[in-house]
């Protein structure tokens, strides 16, 4: 069976919503004849209206030959019934509805008329593989196949062995989605498999950051893309893929971990569903949509540069305002404001421990370097014409300025350190490889780089310093940090590598 994926010729995609399209699209493209079946046969029909469509767009476009347009609309076959007689087919990917019970039922009737050879897969994203195989009468033959909308430009897609799945089967998947054109990854039958799980670094946090009247989702999202590099802020996320469809990720994931509470959602999203605040699709999320555009306040006009000189405890961040015409002074005078860089603490303890005054002090991230966007943390006892002179000072720079209440950390960090410890426990826990989890965020997420190489760059002894910190004032057991990380930063290892495991030993 090692040469299974270079023999399939022949495949079946049972439903043909947009994902069985999409993937009927993708293989059909790959060279391989395509099945489609619904249970709804003018389902079927637009199906192949739609793929045909696209594939002559492309050809206009330059981005096919006429000849490859009409091949691929050539390979594309409909069939009167999901469980038709299907001998002949390789291989059968179910995009059915999300129904734990429908997608047993539909296989075990595909069992019955499907040839011996014939390999199953389910293009699930939230039931177990395991689960939705006890409809089998052979099991071996299944496995999961989660592809990402839209199918033909996400790249990614994820391989799920059951726990009876066959040894041979998940490396030939893995063969079969390269030679489409896509990247695989080897995935866990755990909950959320291996995007969702690593996704909920970001939501969690961003929700609890939320939840903590720290900053709006607006300047959550900005400080996110401009900070750290996300092409979309975890609340324009949310309301991208729908907080009803979220929710039910967030809440399914943290109790299929019985409730470990890194994982631990938010009390806010189940009364924002139950008040249909479901984001894009239905005009209001955590944004307003008209016309499908997002309506977003412009971001406060800030105050001019100040007549008073400014201390900045950063070096980097002295020469910046320097550099747009602030009076920096090097030592904390009695008429300066002042400006701290708090790492992994809140600017009220930077402060403290600097020996400086409160009432004159306000805090900037340093993290990002001040490239982009310059976040400025407010306590409660600052002094406002104090905190006025600071923005007035920052915004001089050229650089916008968030101005946010202070926390246990800044918000940047916060977000930083829960996206790269969740990847740490999922490496540390073996439910995927660090390679693998990389590629499947970075590619699936739309994440800069890989959460593990994320950590890298920045420093296993940086992320612990962020999140003890963070444990420490909060006393939150959701900030405790993965044992990947913290015997990597002991033992002065990269996050992206397994190192020395029993298996080296003893030759396994």
């Amino acid at each position: 069976m090692t040469e299974w994926a270079a023999q399939v010729g022949r495949i079946r995609v049972v439903g043909t919503g947009v994902m069985g399209r999409g993937i009927a699209q993708l293989a059909a493209t790959a060279g391989v004849t395509v099945e489609l079946a619904d249970v709804r046969q003018d389902a079927v029909v637009r199906a192949i209206e739609y793929i045909g469509g696209m594939a002559d767009k492309l050809a206009t476009k330059g981005k096919l030959s006429t000849e490859d347009a009409e091949a691929i609309k050539a390979r594309l076959v409909a069939v009167d019934s999901p469980t038709a007689p299907a001998d002949d087919v390789d291989l059968v990917i179910e995009a059915a509805r999300e129904d734990l019970e429908t997608k047993r039922t539909l296989f075990a009737e595909l069992e019955r008329v499907c040839g011996p050879r014939t390999v199953f897969a389910t293009n699930t994203s939230s039931l177990s593989v395991t689960e939705i195989a006890t409809g089998f009468a052979d099991p071996a033959r299944f496995v999961g196949l989660h592809f990402f909308n839209p199918v033909p430009l996400m790249r990614l897609v994820e391989v799920v062995p059951g726990a009876r799945t066959a040894d041979w089967l998940p490396a030939a998947a893995l063969d079969l989605v390269r030679r489409w054109g896509h990247e695989p990854v080897l995935a866990p039958d755990a909950p959320g498999f291996l995007v969702n799980h690593a996704g909920r670094g970001l939501g969690t946090e961003a929700l609890q950051i939320l939840s903590e009247a720290i900053a709006t989702p607006a300047d959550i999202d900005r400080i996110a893309r401009d900070v750290l590099g996300l092409k979309l802020g975890p609340f324009e996320l949310l309301d991208l893929t729908g907080l009803d469809v979220s929710h039910a990720v967030l809440e399914s994931i943290w109790s299929g971990f019985h409730g470990d509470p890194r994982l631990r959602p938010s009390w806010l999203t189940r009364p924002r569903v139950a008040a249909g605040l479901f984001g894009r699709k239905n005009g209001e999320g955590f944004y307003r949509y008209e016309d499908g555009v997002q309506q977003v306040e412009s971001e406060p006009t800030p105050p001019p540069a100040p007549d008073c000189p400014v201390y900045a405890a950063d070096e980097g961040l002295a020469r910046l305002l320097g550099s747009a015409g602030v009076q920096v002074v090097s030592d904390a005078y009695p008429d300066a404001v002042l400006l701290v860089t708090p790492f992994g603490e809140s600017t009220v303890d930077a402060a403290r421990r600097a020996g400086l005054p409160p009432e004159r002090v306000g805090g900037v991230d340093p993290l990002g370097r001040f490239e982009r966007r310059l976040t400025l943390s407010v306590h409660p006892g600052l002094d406002p014409a104090a905190g006025r002179a600071m923005w007035g000072a920052l915004a001089a720079t050229g650089r916008p300025v968030s101005v946010v209440r202070d926390g246990p950390a800044p918000i940047a960090q916060r977000l930083l350190a829960s996206i790269v410890n969740t990847a740490c426990f999922i490496a540390e826990q073996r439910l995927a490889a660090p390679a693998d989890i990389d590629t499947a965020v970075r590619l699936g997420l739309g994440y800069p780089r890989g959460p593990l190489a994320w950590g890298e760059a920045l420093g296993a002894d940086e992320l612990l310093l962020i999140l003890r910190g963070l444990a420490a004032s909060t006393g939150d057991p959701r900030y405790r940090p993965s044992a990947w990380l913290t015997e990597r930063a002991a033992l002065g290892l990269p996050l992206t590598t397994t190192g020395t495991t029993p298996a080296d030993l003893l030759g396994t």
